[in-house]
């Protein structure tokens, strides 16, 4: 098993696991598990507004720079619609980073999305499948350097894989309080980044299942719950 961690889209190969934490695959699991119908991940916002204009029925999930976006239902949070009812509705999602991530991986042979709630139904997953060259994708904002959330969910997916523990992971994650967490504490963000937020993106194997990007039809991205 060849297992690698990269930080730039265009070097992933193989199964490609992007790595989100704060907060866009952790939102993801949310609304899958609250019963949405079908999840498409965009990476252009323009292409949001375009689904909204031809069915007013589906709901625009997502931000830049942690802001909601104008005119969407909702932020990229997983406290706004941890209690939201999604049954039957289509959801267009897009991100600062997760999303990007998925639309710039063109030369993986698979994706499947990564966070600190699914990483051990992803690793068994990898196991059951047997694959055997992964790249877990880690980013950051353009010209930065991946975050500290996301480097430490690829380090526990590739310890897991490769049996050798990742200890402290509650004293690494109490760690993000005061690095590239420390918004979610912020007073003066609470609207945009809630501390909830953090508690919800580090309950760590929280779900099931994973989250594979697939092609429709008409050859668009939507997210597809395997259980495993």
């Amino acid at each position: 098993m060849n297992i690698k961690i990269v930080n730039d889209a265009k070097l992933a190969t193989g199964l490609v696991v992007v790595i989100d934490v704060f907060r866009a695959f952790t939102v993801e699991p949310y609304l899958i598990s609250n019963g949405a119908k079908k999840l498409i991940p965009v990476g252009d916002m323009q292409i949001a507004y375009d689904y909204k204009n031809k069915d007013n029925n589906c709901i625009l999930i997502g931000e830049r720079k942690g802001i909601i976006l104008p005119g969407f239902d909702y932020g990229n949070s997983p406290s706004q619609i941890e209690n939201i009812d999604f049954s039957g509705r289509t959801v267009i999602h897009t991100t600062s980073c997760g999303t990007q991530g998925i639309v710039k991986s063109v030369n993986s042979k698979e994706i499947i999305t990564g966070s600190l709630v699914n990483a051990k139904a992803i690793v068994r997953y990898i196991i059951k499948n047997k694959v055997e060259e992964i790249s877990l994708l880690t980013l950051g904002r353009e010209g930065e350097e991946p975050f500290d959330e996301d480097v430490l969910c690829a380090q526990y997916i590739k310890s897991m894989l490769e049996n050798k523990p990742l200890y402290n992971l509650a004293e690494k994650i109490e760690k993000l309080k005061t690095t590239t967490g420390s918004k979610f504490f912020d007073k003066l963000k609470q609207k945009d980044f809630p501390e909830r937020d953090f508690y919800l993106c580090t309950e760590v194997n929280k779900f099931d299942f994973v989250l594979k990007v697939n092609k429709d039809e008409r050859g668009d991205l939507y997210v597809e719950k395997v259980t495993i």
